[in-house]
């Protein structure tokens, strides 16, 4: 039976109940494979653990016929690897900013994984953006690859900045980690608000019309943006905690990538063949870096 089929006959908290069995087994799968590789090689113990539970998901993924399984990887896997870095910390490494990074991740993966689960119809729903990704190739290699490992990369890319503030940067707790703490607060602070106002906009909304209100006259994705500030707060995290680490600016380049070259472009073409008016919203607000919406 499908995951649609199964999720018809369990329900929506049935099939949370599914995910989070899934998700349990995951994070266990990723712990192991990252205590087998050691804490004296923590990258690339961040890596093979990440990628471990992203096979995990994928399998749960395949057995469902639903990649929307993977959804809540994103949120729930990093803060289970910044507990497993903070345990592997050396002597020297500040235990404020261990600390400050902690309720960072922690805040955010809250809040993300909290929206997530209120909007979740359940195994009897799969994201429109998979269905539209399965008719490019064979449904097996799209769904390992694009929707499950690519993700995974990106994630990966961004958490490397963990490594230095968790488990090797020695450097004394600084303005830069207050700058970063603040940043990631706001970002997660930036995501609730453009989220909750959609949440509330959908409530009411006329057939085909647009969001730009709120947040959403500034940029037609804040949620995004918020998202990349809480990249680039793990960034300068890492930064203040050993300068030498500044190439890790490779994960929010990552995010930044994705954003404006996959997931923008395809949420704005969805929205234009729906919405009469997002043409014109379009042109008068930016897609990401948010701006004082334009008067007339």
């Amino acid at each position: 039976m499908s995951g649609r089929g199964i999720g018809t006959r369990i329900g929506r908290a049935g099939s949370l109940l599914l995910v989070v069995v899934a998700y349990a087994t995951a994070i266990g799968a990723g712990w192991l494979v990252a205590a087998a590789v050691g804490g004296d090689r923590p990258v690339l113990a961040l890596g093979l653990g990440y990628l471990a539970s992203a096979l995990v998901i994928f399998v749960w993924s395949t057995a469902l016929d639903n990649g929307s399984m993977f959804d809540a990887w994103w949120s729930v896997l990093p803060p289970a690897a910044a507990v497993w870095l903070a345990a592997q910390h050396v002597v020297g490494v500040p235990g404020l900013r261990i600390a400050l990074v902690l309720v960072v991740v922690g805040v955010w993966a809250v809040r993300l994984t909290a929206n997530w689960a209120r909007g979740w119809p359940g195994l009897d729903h799969e994201d429109w953006r998979y269905l539209d990704m399965y008719t490019n190739g064979p449904k097996v290699a799209v769904s390992l690859f694009g929707v499950h490992l690519f993700p995974c990369v990106i994630v990966f890319l961004g958490s490397i900045a963990l490594v230095p503030a968790l488990v090797w940067g020695t450097d004394p707790v600084g303005a830069l980690d207050w700058v970063a703490f603040a940043l990631g607060l706001l970002a997660a602070l930036l995501e609730f608000v453009a989220d909750e106002q959609m949440r509330r906009f959908r409530k009411v909304k006329q057939p085909g019309q647009v969001m730009d209100r709120g947040l959403w006259a500034w940029s037609r994705h804040p949620n995004y943006f918020g998202e990349l500030c809480f990249w680039c707060a793990l960034f300068l995290f890492a930064l203040a905690a050993d300068l030498a680490w500044w190439w890790t600016v490779v994960g929010p380049l990552a995010m930044t990538a994705m954003f404006v070259f996959a997931s923008i472009p395809m949420l704005d073409r969805r929205s234009a063949e729906r919405r009469p008016e997002f043409a014109a919203y379009a042109a008068r607000t930016p897609a990401l870096v948010p701006r004082p919406p334009r008067r007339g």
